[in-house]
């Protein structure tokens, strides 16, 4: 039977814990051998038995306190506790095993010697409270790492959702103006573009509650506008969509392209009397770093960033992809806009796969 996620996660912990503990008593044996206490081999057997008992009663303890709600050690009365109880069966079972290899008794020394009895009590407790404190430590700095990415998690889904309602509402204006203007001029053509906006609708408000959704969906969602583009524009408008099969279940924010293509015909392709072409490919690649990337070109031939008019739209929509893949991906994803070799304007993205 396979083991979770989680139990592997918890058997790491312990054995993590293990070995930090056996670090400890190993550089406590050898610090009381070379004082003088006795051999190294004896102190050694003594402070491994102490400590390891130790740490099997309070790791093990709070392992059943915690019930695997995955917090890690107690401030509270049950850590107190648990380090009182570790340390004093530590002590007690782990001096017997200690006397067993070494062929004398701890306990005897509560006769002659209470002074050297009670340091080794006291040893044993500042090791083992020592070890607690820094495994408290370090429980406690991963849960506050939890819960900043947590937060940090929380933040960027905000932010994505407040991205995606500014958007929606900019490209439903533009396309309820557009079909205002065909109803009177040309019916028949108002009634397609009613039809696709209705199926855009669809499309859009089913995936409206999910923060990424398949490349492909992207590329259906940006053929439908493409579409209520084609209806108002005619034969001025052409575009191809390129999309690999290998790349149809990357996950993408949705809307992450329309902003792109909105701007390539607004603002490339409509002040061209002969209007244009606009290609969406999207292709697999390797950053300078090694690392696999997905790379997505919006590319028009339309009159070019020089000829085209300033316009707070344009801003808007470039501003918003940046925006959305800052928040998605962070640092490592790139949008950029320049003017094309062979005439219009090329919007790159980029983002790692």
């Amino acid at each position: 039977m396979s083991l979770s996620d989680a139990t592997r996660i918890k058997i790491f912990d312990v054995l993590r814990h293990a070995v930090i503990t056996m670090a400890f008593c190993c550089v406590i044996a050898v610090a009381l051998a070379v004082s003088g206490r006795g051999r190294w081999d004896v102190q050694m057997v003594y402070s491994l038995s102490i400590g390891l008992v130790s740490f099997a009663v309070i790791d093990g303890g709070w392992w059943l306190i915690a019930r695997g709600e995955g917090k890690f050690w107690n401030r509270g009365w049950h850590g107190a506790a648990l380090v009182v109880l570790g340390t004093s069966v530590g002590f007690v079972v782990g001096t017997r095993i200690g006397d067993a290899y070494s062929g004398e008794s701890t306990w005897q020394l509560l006769s002659f010697a209470p002074s050297k009895f009670l340091s080794i009590v006291v040893i044993s407790l500042i090791a083992t409270v020592v070890v607690a404190y820094f495994f408290f430590s370090r429980g406690t700095a991963r849960a506050l790492e939890a819960q900043v990415a947590i937060a940090e998690r929380d933040a960027s889904e905000a932010k994505l959702r407040l991205l995606e309602t500014q958007l929606e509402p900019h490209m439903l204006f533009n396309t309820l103006a557009n079909l205002r203007a065909l109803i009177q001029l040309d019916p028949p053509r108002a009634i397609a573009m009613l039809d696709h906006l209705n199926n855009y609708l669809r499309v859009t408000l089913a995936g409206s509650r999910a923060l990424s959704h398949p490349l492909s969906a992207e590329f259906a969602r940006l053929g439908d506008f493409l579409e209520l583009m084609s209806i108002r524009m005619g034969p001025r408008l052409r575009y191809t969509l390129d999309l690999p099969d290998d790349l149809r279940d990357v996950p993408v924010p949705p809307l992450l392209l329309q902003p792109l293509v909105e701007n390539a015909i607004r603002h490339g392709l409509e002040p061209q009397v002969e209007g244009g072409e606009i290609t969406v490919r999207a292709r697999r690649d390797t950053g300078p770093d090694g690392e696999t990337r997905i790379t997505i070109e919006v590319n028009d031939t339309g009159v070019g960033l020089g000829a085209a008019p300033a316009s707070d739209g344009s801003s808007f929509g470039v501003a918003q992809v940046r925006e959305r893949l800052a928040a998605t991906f962070g640092s490592r994803s790139a949008m950029n806009l320049v003017a094309s070799p062979v005439g219009g304007t090329s919007a790159t993205v980029t983002f790692p796969l």
